[in-house]
This record gives structure tokens, sequence and C-alpha cells, in this order.
């Protein structure tokens, strides 16, 4: 397995310097990918632009740019322009979010959002590669028909970045496993893997290619190491809390979709209605210690290792971590404990 992490600062945060300090420090150890974040605050592509110009090696994603927020020629742009800045160390990484999101916060429509996506990403390769862009789909045509409008293709150098596609249900996950080059996972236990990579097994069977062809990137979760791990879980329990109540809106939140078809239905339900009714602290008491334990990396080096393994046998090829830590130095310390154990249950597996 190849090792993750995340960049970014949250809400009006704007220590820049710390985040991008432990990223310098990841590069050292060899992490292979670092992604930046968007939800309504700040954007994953500067971010990711000001990554790139203070590294030299590690792979740099958005994780992920609102695709129904932008034009495909906007992130084919985008896309070419922070490839070209870092010396071909880009990654595409894209997402539809919610309804939410995109018609309270972008103001367009939340629609026919499979086709679009088949779309943009079609378009989005086209004028990647140089191609003159004359395109008809069941979403987007260009040029505009009726107008001025020409096929144009890009003035920058041509160039095959990576595409991954941050989805969550069954039918965004076909279309993955489809035409993506790797996959954004959320909401992720490997216990219940096929919860996900059943979908993205029959995309990747329609397009006529392995499951093993896509990078699957898993969240591995926080990472804290300790030996009294009914301590470590109680902190975890605001921020899945949050995940399963308030990302996205009682009919649509795509998150708690998937941890109910993972077996937490009645769980994941109640902390929802919990939640939306303002009853926070309630919800936070009602997410369960199992599904803590099951998102993140807690416990012994032992536990810890053994977890891993899990995600490995699971099929994950990349799993993304956030190792806890006052202090940068904290963080570095105990992302080093778990690249070298990734490192440790990688080589079992390659020893088989």
């Amino acid at each position: 397995m190849k090792i993750a992490i995340g960049f970014g600062a949250a809400g009006r945060s704007n220590d820049w310097e710390r985040n991008i300090e432990f990223v310098q420090e990841a590069e050292k150890l060899g992490v292979e990918h670092v992604w930046t974040a968007e939800t309504w605050g700040f954007d994953a592509s500067t971010q990711a632009a000001f990554v790139c110009a203070r590294t030299s090696r590690i792979q740099v994603g958005t994780g992920i740019m609102q695709l129904l927020s932008r034009t495909p020629a906007m992130l084919a742009m985008t896309a070419l322009s922070l490839n070209s800045m870092s010396n071909g160390r880009f990654i595409l990484g894209l997402g539809a979010s919610g309804p939410q999101v995109v018609e309270g916060w972008h103001g367009q429509p939340f629609e026919r959002v499979i086709p679009r996506m088949r779309d943009a990403i079609a378009i989005i390769r086209m004028a990647m590669r140089g191609e003159r862009v004359a395109y008809k789909g069941s979403y987007y045509e260009l040029p505009r028909p009726g107008g001025e409008g020409k096929a144009l293709k890009t003035n920058a150098e041509p160039s095959e970045v990576p595409i991954y596609l941050a989805t969550l249900s069954p039918k965004s996950l076909e279309l993955t496993g489809e035409l993506a080059d790797g996959w954004v996972g959320t909401s992720f236990m490997p216990d219940h893997a096929d919860v996900f990579f059943e979908h993205l097994k029959k995309g990747a069977d329609k397009a006529g290619r392995s499951l093993a062809e896509l990078d699957i990137q898993a969240p591995g979760g926080a990472v804290a190491f300790g030996d009294d791990v009914e301590k470590l879980i109680p902190p975890r329990k605001p921020g899945l809390a949050f995940t399963l109540g308030a990302m996205g809106s009682r009919q649509h939140n795509f998150y708690n979709a998937a941890y109910r078809r993972a077996g937490f239905a009645d769980e994941a339900t109640l902390v929802q209605k919990l939640w939306l009714e303002g009853k926070r602290d309630e919800a936070v008491a009602m997410v369960p210690d199992e599904m803590v334990q099951l998102t993140n990396l807690l416990g012994t080096e032992q536990m810890v290792r053994d977890r891993l393994r899990v995600y490995r046998d699971a099929g994950v090829s990349t799993i993304r971590v956030q190792p806890e830590g006052s202090t940068t130095a904290e963080r570095v310390e105990n992302l080093g404990k778990v690249v070298n154990l990734v490192r440790e249950v990688s080589a079992e597996k390659a020893s088989v």
C-alpha cells in the first residue's frame, strides 16, 4: 500500500506554514500523495498550487474540486496549469458534492449528476490531450449550439493528468470504476469494503479492465497511538456525528447512506435525526464505539498493524491517514510510525 495525507486549513484557520511544514516532513518520509480539500471555504486548487510550490516529489491532488461548480474546460485548464507548475505531479480529484452546497452556495442545479460527470470527464480528457473540443453528450454540448462559439483546442502543453473521483452512491461508484484512474473514498470501513468495491468492479468490468487498475485511495482516518483505547474513542465521535448528521440534507446525505449500507442503518439514521433536531450532544453520544474503531487507526502499534492488514487484504492500494498530535513534531512522529507499519504489512503481502 501507498500512503496519502490531507492538507488544508480548517474553518477560519490560516496557519498555512505549520500545515506545509507537516507536508514537507511527510515528503521526506516517503509519503506518496497529499490531497487538498474543498467545502464552502478555501478552494482546493489554490491550496494545491501552494503545496506544489513548496514540495518537489510528492504527488498533489485536489480531494476534491466540486465538479458541478465549474465548467469542464475550466477544470481542464486548472489541471493543465497545476500539472505544468508541479512538473507532472498533479492529480485532478473531482466530486459532485451535494445539493446543499451546489445549489445553496454555488447556485447551480443538482440534477442529472451522473450524465454531467460522464460528459465532463470526456471533455476534460479531450482538452488535456490537446484535441479540438467538439462534443455532444447527454448534458454538455460544445460549442454551444446556436451561437458564435467555435471548437477550440488548448494552447497549453497537452498532458494526460490522472482523474480521480470521490464517489459514494452505487451508480457513481460504477461510473468511477468505468472511467476514472482512481477512487478517493470516504465513509469507508475495510471490513465492509464490498459496499463500495462491488460497484467499482461492475464499472471496471463494463470498461473491460480489472479493478486492480484503479488506484483505490481509502481513508484510514485518525492515527493515534496508546494503550487506553477507551480514551482514544470519544474525541473522534463529534466528527462522525457531523458527517452522519450535517454532511447533506435529510433527503441527500451520501455519507450517511454509505454507513447505512455497511450495516449501521439504525445508528446512522438515529444520529442524523438527533443532529437535525438540534440535539448535537445526544447525536454525538449515539455514535457507536465500533464505528469509531472501524474508521480510524487507534491503539497500540500492534493494534494499528492488525487494522492495516485488514485494509491491505481488502484490496486498498493507497491509505489516507490523519496523524494526531498537539504539535507538528508529534504529528510527524505518529506519521513516521504509521509509515513504517504500512511498509511492514505491505512487505508481508509481497513475500507471500
